[in-house]
């Protein structure tokens, strides 16, 4: 519910603030008055885009606000998923600066126009005789069916489910173009795996095979050297270790002379056993080592293969052969695991598909069930304001896709008079007969849904008398349930209101200026006589406005 308006340097609008209350609120005013004005402002704090040249002083900006009741408007998750501070009291403000940027702002948190435009759709409907067009729209129709068939619960569960089912088919054809794009590379990946994995690759392979070629590669040097150290160590008379005992007895006969030479003794002897530990080793090796072509060759054959595959790959040690098989496996593993995915998402579609088909036929039979309903007080009401011929033809048929609200097309004829042909809305009904047929509709879904505030713009064009007055009485109805505007220029309509608002214009120095002012009881017999008579006030207008508030 709008509790409140504060327009600041908007077109005519030098400073306005407004306090609105529940119930109908009617609002009046001379042609060029400013109606259109307040209306515009609205439609800014709603989300409308801004335009420069609405500033009514170009140096300073236009700010605009609006205090909106939304405790029964079930709009805490719609905050929180916008990340926007929730208050029952909520204030919209927008700011149109000089320079040409516009701010909005939601209980004092920025936010984009695209979501105030979806907060606005949810706070304020504004009918207007251009806006009838939204009646010819298939959704809008179906909605009508919907609010009285009660199909809320089935819609909900039916479009978090097509949400799903949308879901899995784009992943179930992403999931064809990989396989067709992995198809190509599989038997090629399936190659180059299968070349790592003939030779058995683990940290220090390298290093390891080139240790033993080196090896195998000079066996007769390495032979010799160590034939030639096994003799200078171990030759009986010139050896190093038969002129080290000769040294070690030396030593031994120096340590019995005095305890001065005990630690040279004991150093000689050290290096005699480390001397005669060397001796074994060298003949050891000396008996390992033999010539083996057949493993040299084995040997290089395994060298040149890595080394191949580090050119072949762009690498230039084992680590990096290692990273790339690993990727190697998983891309083959995942093409041959494809096939299997593929199936569980069509799995999945097929599960989903049948869960909307039941919802949808669901939503079929229980609109097929009220339309009859329907139809009849469609033609009621509108029998009251001056259609008395106009007839419907609804029907649901089935189609092929999901559609956002399931799988049915609705057929939905108008003829204004006997005889006539049926045909869409669009096609056959007048200016006037979509208004009085949008005004007939909203009246009708106020009974089943919370409507947000309902703003009426003029929706009397082209009707007076009697069926203007019946129009007030509709408005004034839903009114019960929900706050209701309506701009008029009939005094039928504006003397139905709760609340009567007028616009007007002042002059203020070189200034025009467009203020608004809640009429008193008096007042509102005046304003209602001059639009019965004009500005001339005769008795009979003024009596006449009476009994209109009466």
């Amino acid at each position: 519910m709008l509790i409140n308006l504060s327009i600041k340097n908007y077109a005519l609008i030098d400073n306005l603030n407004v306090n609105f209350t529940r119930g109908f609120t009617t609002i009046t005013g001379e042609t060029g008055a400013g109606k259109s004005i307040l209306l515009g402002g609205l439609s800014l704090v709603l989300g409308k885009r801004a335009d420069l040249s609405s500033l009514k002083d170009k140096e300073r900006k236009c700010v605009i606000e609006a205090v909106f009741d939304i405790n029964n408007y079930n709009l805490k998750s719609f905050f929180k998923r916008h990340d926007l501070e929730y208050d029952s009291n909520t204030i919209i403000r927008r700011e149109i600066h000089p320079s040409g940027k516009s701010r909005a702002f939601v209980n004092d948190s920025p936010l984009t126009l695209d979501i105030l435009t979806q907060l606005g759709k949810r706070l304020v409907d504004i009918h207007s005789q251009h806006q009838t067009l939204q009646l010819t729209e298939h959704d809008f129709q179906l909605k009508l069916i919907d609010a009285f068939a009660d199909n809320t619960a089935i819609l909900n569960a039916y479009a978090n489910k097509l949400t799903k089912y949308k879901t899995a088919l784009q992943e179930f054809e992403e999931l064809i173009e990989i396989q067709k794009n992995a198809n190509k590379e599989h038997d090629y990946n399936s190659f180059l795996l299968n070349e790592l994995d003939a030779i058995y690759l683990e940290e220090g392979l390298q290093e390891k095979l080139e240790d033993q070629y080196q090896q195998l590669n000079n066996v007769e040097t390495v032979l010799e050297n160590l034939s030639k150290g096994d003799q200078i160590l171990g030759d009986e008379q010139i050896g190093i270790l038969s002129l080290f005992q000769e040294l070690k007895s030396i030593s031994v006969k120096l340590s019995r002379i005095g305890n001065k030479f005990t630690n040279l003794k004991e150093r000689i002897d050290s290096i005699f056993i480390e001397l005669k530990d060397v001796t074994e080793e060298m003949q050891i090796l000396r008996e390992s080592v033999e010539p083996d072509p057949g493993k040299l060759d084995e040997i290089n054959t395994k060298l040149q293969v890595l080394y191949d595959l580090q050119r072949k790959h762009d690498v230039t040690n084992i680590s990096q052969l290692i990273d790339i098989r690993k990727s190697l496996e998983n891309k083959v593993s995942a093409t041959q695991n494809l096939e299997e995915e593929i199936e569980d998402k069509k799995s999945l579609i097929e599960g989903l598909k049948k869960e909307l088909d039941k919802d949808a036929n669901a939503l079929s039979v229980r609109r097929r069930k009220v339309i009859p309903e329907i139809r009849e007080k469609l033609e009621t009401s509108l029998s009251s304001l001056g259609l008395a011929n106009a007839t419907f033809k609804i029907e649901i048929v089935p189609a092929e896709e999901y559609k956002t609200n399931g799988r049915d097309t609705l057929i939905f004829l108008f003829s204004a008079n006997k005889g006539s042909d049926y045909n869409t809305l669009k096609k056959v009904a007048s200016g006037g007969e979509l208004s009085r047929i949008m005004l007939v509709i909203k009246s009708i879904l106020a009974r089943y849904e919370q409507l947000p505030t309902l703003m009426f713009d003029e929706i009397d064009s082209g009707v007076s008398g009697e069926i203007s007055n019946r129009m007030g009485d509709i408005m004034h109805k839903m009114s019960r349930n929900m706050q209701v505007f309506s701009i008029t220029h009939l005094p039928q309509i504006a003397s139905k209101g709760d609340h009567h608002f007028k616009v007007f214009k002042t002059d203020k120095g070189d200034s025009t200026q467009t203020q608004m002012k809640e009429l008193l009881e008096d007042e509102r017999v005046f304003e209602l006589a001059e639009m019965l008579g004009g500005k001339s006030l005769s008795d009979s207008a003024l009596a006449h406005a009476r009994q209109l508030l009466n």
